[in-house]
């Protein structure tokens, strides 16, 4: 194939592919339909619920089919595309936050800490030394952040679910605890907590399934 040749290598076409994995690998296919069709059905949270983490999730992990897909079911749960919007503003607020909350790490290690923890919840009380050292930005960013976690057309409880997951995905250790914590208080029970976790585990399993069919394409063109 020539490297210098214009080619689109996201097309919705594509996804028709996604099955031709159940003959190559049948057992792992099937075992992983089968946990994503549970973990999104609607148990403790709603189905419409779930395909707003989905979509959320979805929007961390990059993953074009994904997006195309969750919005799609969620819209067909009468999901309001200002509602979409919110969903997609927690999604925005946890992943760049995962950025600056790591950033106490990075303090840790420009300071040559003796501490042999890498990450210990206390770390996280050094975030607010990023006042002093980048003040307007990080002013404006946590203005950023209470905005998308402000309860609007999605509950306060809804969007630290989404939330939850959206850390899981990040796999940032203080946005998990911070915001598991922050969903209790909102009323979020643990069982809710878990089936957010749950589709947070499905979108990011699938998201590298999705991107199988671009592997598809590529093996076939080899």
């Amino acid at each position: 194939m020539n490297l210098t040749e214009s080619k689109n290598l996201y097309e919705k076409k594509n996804f028709a592919r996604l099955p031709e994995f159940g003959k190559l690998a049948p057992e792992a296919f099937k075992a992983f339909v089968q946990f994503d069709k549970i973990a999104l059905q609607e148990k403790a949270l709603s189905a419409k619920l779930k395909e707003l983490i989905a979509v959320a999730v979805a929007h961390t992990t990059g993953c074009p089919y994904c997006i195309d897909l969750h919005v799609k079911n969620a819209k067909n749960l009468n999901t309001t595309k200002e509602e979409m919007a919110e969903s997609i503003m927690v999604a925005t607020a946890l992943k760049a936050g995962s950025a600056l909350a790591h950033g106490v790490n990075a303090l840790n290690a420009y300071d040559e800490t003796a501490d042999e923890e890498l990450y210990k919840e206390a770390y996280f009380s050094r975030l607010s030394e990023f006042s002093k050292l980048n003040g307007e930005v990080f002013s404006a960013f946590i203005n950023f952040d209470t905005l998308s976690l402000k309860e609007g057309l999605l509950s306060a409880k809804e969007k630290e679910l989404i939330a939850v997951a959206v850390a899981h995905t990040t796999g940032c250790p203080y946005c998990i605890a911070l915001h598991v914590k922050a969903s209790k208080k909102k009323g979020a029970t643990k069982e809710e907590v878990a089936e957010s976790i749950f589709v947070a585990t499905a979108l990011k399993a699938g998201s590298a399934l999705a991107h199988g069919v671009n592997a598809l394409n590529a093996f076939d063109e080899a």
